[in-house]
């Protein structure tokens, strides 16, 4: 018998196969350079570079890093991973041998009709057991399962990941917007002093006689245009700062910051890196594929369904009315095998198999999706990044021409060559093309940020997603040098 038992289970190792197609990843036409990319493409890339070497805003950073340990998003991704490793070791265990043990004690009393006379009607009665089955995996059922649970806690790690690289992201544009809206109220703040001048001087010499109310009203009309726009950008800027502070995982509050960043040193050609590259680094066609890869093995594991199921079974314990009895005279034990063939479910096994495949059409289809919508967006940023730096300057051309408009016109006012309404003009003409101006900076800023997402940015794990030890961001500087917030950095606008 040990021998015969033997025989069956090398016979099940060796001659056991997987049904179904091992995976392969669906051929594509990969590009060999990037839409709008004129040069030749480098295996140097933008992505390469973590997040705490890219942003060098101290205030930045540190916001970054206290978003990826606070952050609920985060936290929900992390233990949604765990989540699917512990799905992974369920998918795993039944490839090995399942024991139990049992243990039951009784004692009764039969019906006196039920002995004979004098005998015992009360009894009682000890057992024990431990029971082994194992099921052998001959047509690769199990190591499909397995190879299915396997590749879902992939697919949830790279979805951690694309977690965290999104979350870095929205961290820095948010960031950006706030800097932008301080500025934007800067220039409107700075215009509105402006105009109230005008009115003042109008008004003084409307009351003098020397100028007419014509005049007075179009300046005030100017003033109250601009000076309206003052406090809808301080709700906004408190409504930014709430919603970063919601992102960041604390409660809303005041953001540290600095003033808007130059963009003098964005590169004009930023490196993209190989075509091909992007495929291993953009976390969400690396989710996308392990999700394809784990649809390609249950079409295997039900296909597997459909043959025979051969399972092992043991037993060995003991049946006594005494406990020291139990494995000696009352001792049992007993080997089995069993083979069990499904041969009419009504079709279920056979639609369970289609059902199986048109569920990795469905993930192969979503594949190839993501991969083309990979290129689509890293080829959109890559040239947004180059004609954004033309708008930037013909924007920056624009408002220098209007403050020397500007200039000339008080020249010509105060020789006497024209009217106050030509300063007015060229004062309603400058205003708009600052704040355009502060608009295009941020714009190049935000691009930058998405074109370094639609890269796979850090595309380490998640764990190496965080500053190493010694290089931690510094603490913000204190935002007293900010001209939107106080030295306790409370937002007097808040």
């Amino acid at each position: 018998m040990k021998r015969a038992l033997f025989a069956v289970l090398l016979f099940a190792l060796v001659t056991g196969c997987a049904m179904g197609p091992n995976y392969k990843r669906p051929s594509m036409a990969t590009p060999d350079q990037y839409r709008g990319v004129e040069k030749p493409a480098d295996a140097a890339s933008l992505a390469d570079k973590p997040w705490w070497d890219l942003f060098q805003d101290e205030s930045l950073r540190t916001l970054i890093d206290e978003a990826l340990k606070n952050s609920p998003n985060a936290k929900v991704a992390a233990w949604r991973v765990e989540q699917y490793r512990a799905q992974a070791g369920i998918a795993r265990s039944p490839l090995f041998p399942q024991v139990d043990a049992s243990g039951q004690w009784q004692r009764g009393r039969e019906s006196s009709y039920v002995y004979p006379p004098g005998e015992k009607p009360v009894a009682e009665s000890y057992e024990a057991a431990g029971t082994l089955s194992w099921e052998i995996d001959l047509w690769g059922r199990l190591r499909r399962l397995n190879e299915s649970g396997r590749a879902q806690y992939l697919a949830s790690e790279e979805a951690r990941r694309g977690v965290m690289l999104s979350l870095v992201a929205d961290v820095a544009i948010g960031y950006y917007e706030l800097c932008e809206l301080d500025q934007e109220l800067q220039v409107a703040e700075n215009t509105a002093k402006a105009f109230q001048e005008t009115y003042d001087l109008f008004d003084r010499r409307l009351q003098g006689g020397a100028a007419s109310a014509l005049q007075t009203n179009s300046a005030e009309g100017d003033l109250g245009n601009v000076a309206a726009q003052v406090p809808d950008l301080e709700a906004e800027i408190v409504q930014k700062e709430n919603a970063l502070c919601v992102l960041v995982g604390r409660p809303p509050g005041a953001i540290k910051r600095s003033e808007l960043p130059s963009t003098e040193n964005l590169a004009l050609d930023v490196p993209a890196g190989l075509p091909s590259a992007l495929l291993e680094r953009r976390p969400d066609v690396r989710e996308t594929e392990e999700a394809l890869v784990a649809y390609n093995a249950n079409v295997g594991a039900a296909k597997a369904s459909m043959f025979p199921a051969l399972s092992l079974t043991g037993l060995f314990g003991g049946v006594s009315p005494e406990v020291n009895q139990l494995f000696s005279d009352g001792k049992r034990w007993s080997v089995s095998a069993g083979l069990f063939q499904p041969l009419f479910h009504g079709g279920a096994l056979w639609f369970q198999y289609k059902s199986a495949q048109a569920q990795f059409e469905q993930a192969k289809a979503q594949y190839e999706q993501a991969v083309n919508n990979a290129f689509a967006e890293t080829s959109s940023y890559l040239v947004a990044n180059q004609k954004l730096v033309e708008s930037e300057k013909q924007q920056r051309r624009s408002v220098s021409a209007y403050e020397e408009a500007v200039k000339l016109a008080n020249e010509r006012y105060m020789s006497g060559l024209s009217s106050y309404f030509e300063v007015l003009l060229m004062m309603e003409k400058l205003y708009p093309a600052q704040q355009f101006l502060v608009v295009y900076q941020f714009r190049r800023l935000q691009n930058f940020v998405l074109l370094y997402k639609a890269l796979g940015g850090g595309w380490q794990s998640p764990d190496q997603m965080r500053p190493p030890e010694g290089t931690q961001p510094k603490e913000a500087a204190p935002a007293g040098s900010n001209p939107g917030m106080d030295k306790s950095g409370q937002s007097p606008r808040g």
